[in-house]
């Protein structure tokens, strides 16, 4: 079997794992066997998981290259056979991809944060941009009540430290 425990010492790697594959895939990498390539059927008998689900968590490990395959085909039949191995060397890479578009994002709503005055209404909540309430005279476009400045400065506190404690667990600034 694959050894789980560094990643359940690691809660970063951890909740990334759970996050993108769920409880049945951590029992997958769990009980996938420690030597060899093996089919979707067999991992799914091996492990005694159903079949979509062992199918759907490799094809999502696949995608952040934690799972590799190799295909051959039957000449008899024509059928093609997918043998699957883990790449969990690659989580730390496919992780700090991850937290690089989250940064970036993060980055972007900071930016538009800065950028933008906001007015809230103070029956319904709804928010707009200066331009927005300007455009409906200040009153809500949806209620009709008057629009109140909105001052976003505990939001951009908050985007900013988490966009700077990301930064810096990536190595960056």
């Amino acid at each position: 079997m694959v050894a789980l425990t560094p990643i359940q010492e690691q809660p970063a790697i951890a909740a990334y794992l759970h996050r993108l594959i769920g409880d049945e895939g951590l029992l997958l990498i769990e009980r996938f066997p420690d030597e060899g390539e093996f089919s979707d059927e067999d991992l799914a008998e091996r492990t005694e998981i159903n079949l979509n689900s062992v199918r759907h968590t490799l094809y999502t490990l696949y995608e952040r290259r934690l799972a590799e395959y190799r295909r051959i085909k039957n000449n008899e039949t024509g059928w093609l056979t997918y043998l699957w191995h883990l790449r969990l060397d690659n989580v730390p890479a496919a992780l700090a991809e991850e937290m690089e578009a989250v940064l970036e994002k993060l980055r972007t709503r900071e930016r538009f944060e800065e950028e933008n005055d906001f007015y809230r209404c103070g029956q319904c909540g709804l928010l707009l941009t200066f331009n927005q309430a300007m455009d409906s005279d200040f009153c809500c476009p949806d209620c009709g009540a008057p629009m109140a400045h909105f001052d976003n400065d505990m939001l951009l506190l908050a985007l900013r430290r988490r966009r700077e404690a990301i930064a810096e667990s990536l190595g960056h600034e």
